[in-house]
């Protein structure tokens, strides 16, 4: 084979659909080709094969221009079906509209799911969807879930909980699919969405689009601005990776539950110590969820970007990795740790920090440490200004003073989950608009999920209204508000 045809690839093309997104109709297909216009049978196996040329260094590949095939339309696109997207979904398939759900994982959930959390944090005075989770949770749960009013719950039923809330609410869901890519149109609104999956490369069109992926990933595809990290630098929060494990009796552990009270964790961790194992995560926490069954969170693995798939793929190893050197050291202990095993590590690993995404407003440190009060809150939080260490030695001490000022009770605005720079764009998770410290605050899921509501509430209302999310104010998207 020649060098020019070993960098040529066979094309193909298939039709995309609404304006702004075809590129060339009256393309001639060659003999490899199907015909314009015809589309694979993904069903089938089918593919839409790609084309295009590598460059002389073999470092670069040009890839051509290709038509995409329409997957679909909806009044509502949610992209990410975690904490956030859940709630966006069902709200806006509540208030009548119709909704398309993507998530890249095998389940609805994300953290909650895939990333084994376990724990969903300030949920007081949370009202609406979170309750009805809570509730469900509790209602199917063990007793601990019960004891817990549903905040500490079983991962593998949480999957079975939100999938039936969604279908009953006749949202459409598709896992299994990657955001890669959006279109705008010639004013700066948001038209399409463009995925990977096993389907192949897909657009989807709809009225208004929510990104709920916590990366902020549709609004970057869609060139919206973004701040990241803290410092010059960009740190971000370290990643942990979740695990599941079995053996012991809750009452012979007692003294290490973490449910027990807050100097569970010192406990554990200098039991560790002791014993001459070492977590790179100082606060080592231990649930029991139901019968033989916790959930352990021991590891940190520090300056990883959420963006570098190189990067999370080898601190996900080296996190399931300390996982199960840890299991293996307590079981090595023997007493009451000698059945200790590893029953599963999550499918994501725990990302804490990724993209904010900038917004109508920005939630800043002052208005957490003073406590705003937002004529358009959609929901109030109090959770602490959360910053996992950013390095195994610790916190800078600028982060700490500020820590120690504390946080009051503060509004989340609505203007904080409309993209700035994009029209049709909302927001709801740990990438709406706020900077470092804010987002240490409210990235925890007891908030996203009326975030969600609310940005769910809000598509719904603007598409009825017949005017853009920024044009919309909060009080008259909903009579109810999450207090």
């Amino acid at each position: 084979m020649t060098e020019s045809k070993r960098r040529q690839f066979l094309k193909t093309a298939a039709v995309l659909g609404p304006a702004g997104l075809l590129v060339n109709r009256n393309a001639i297909a060659s003999d490899n080709e199907k015909p314009i216009g015809s589309v694979p049978d993904a069903a089938r196996g089918h593919v839409l094969r790609t084309s295009g040329q590598l460059t002389e260094s073999d470092s670069e590949l040009q890839e051509n221009s290709r038509h995409l095939p329409v997957a679909g339309h909806s009044q509502v696109l949610v992209c990410g079906g975690g904490p956030a997207g859940i709630a966006a979904a069902l709200a806006a398939a509540r208030s009548g509209a119709t909704v398309q759900l993507l998530e890249l994982a095998g389940c609805l959930g994300g953290v909650w799911t895939a990333g084994m959390l376990t724990k969903i944090l300030d949920v007081s005075g949370k009202s609406g969807i979170m309750q009805e989770v809570l509730a469900a949770l509790a209602a199917r749960g063990s007793d601990v879930a019960k004891r817990s009013a549903g905040t500490v719950y079983d991962p593998e039923l949480a999957k079975v909980v939100l999938e039936e809330m969604c279908v009953e609410a006749g949202v459409k869901i598709q896992l299994h699919t990657m955001v890669v890519g959006a279109v705008t149109d010639e004013s700066n609104r948001l038209v399409a969405v463009i995925t990977e999956s096993k389907s192949g490369r897909q657009g989807w069109t709809a009225d208004r689009f929510i990104d709920c992926t916590g990366d902020g990933d549709l609004a970057a595809q869609a060139g919206c601005r973004f701040d990241l990290g803290f410092g010059e630098d960009c740190t971000c929060q370290p990643m942990s990776m979740m695990a599941l494990v079995t053996g012991p009796r809750p009452e012979d552990v007692q003294e290490f539950i973490r449910e027990t009270g807050r100097e569970a964790k010192a406990r554990l961790y200098k039991f560790m110590q002791d014993a001459g194992i070492n977590p790179s995560y100082r606060a080592p926490t231990l649930r029991h969820l139901h019968s033989g069954i916790y959930s352990i969170m021991t590891n940190h693995q520090y300056g990883v970007s959420a963006f570098d798939a190189g990067a999370i793929t080898k601190a996900t190893i080296e996190g399931r990795r300390e996982v199960h050197e840890i299991v293996r050291g307590l079981r090595d202990l023997g007493g009451v740790w000698k059945d200790l095993a590893v029953v599963a590590t999550a499918e994501q690993i725990g990302i804490r920090e990724g993209r904010r995404i900038k917004g109508r407003y920005t939630i800043t440190s002052d208005d957490i440490t003073t406590g705003l009060k937002h004529p358009q809150a959609v929901c109030r939080s109090k959770f602490s200004i959360d910053v996992h260490s950013l390095e195994i030695a610790g916190n800078p001490e600028s982060i700490e003073a500020l820590r120690a000022r504390g946080v009051r009770q503060y509004d989340i605005p609505y203007p904080a989950l409309v993209a700035a720079d994009v029209d049709g764009l909302l927001m709801a998770g740990r990438c709406i608009s706020g900077d470092f410290f804010a987002h240490a605050s409210y990235r925890v899921t007891g908030n996203a999920v009326p975030m969600g509501e609310a940005a769910g509430k809000a598509a719904a209302a603007s598409i009825d209204q017949g005017i853009m999310p920024h044009e919309l104010t909060w009080n008259t998207a909903t009579s109810k508000t999450n207090s």
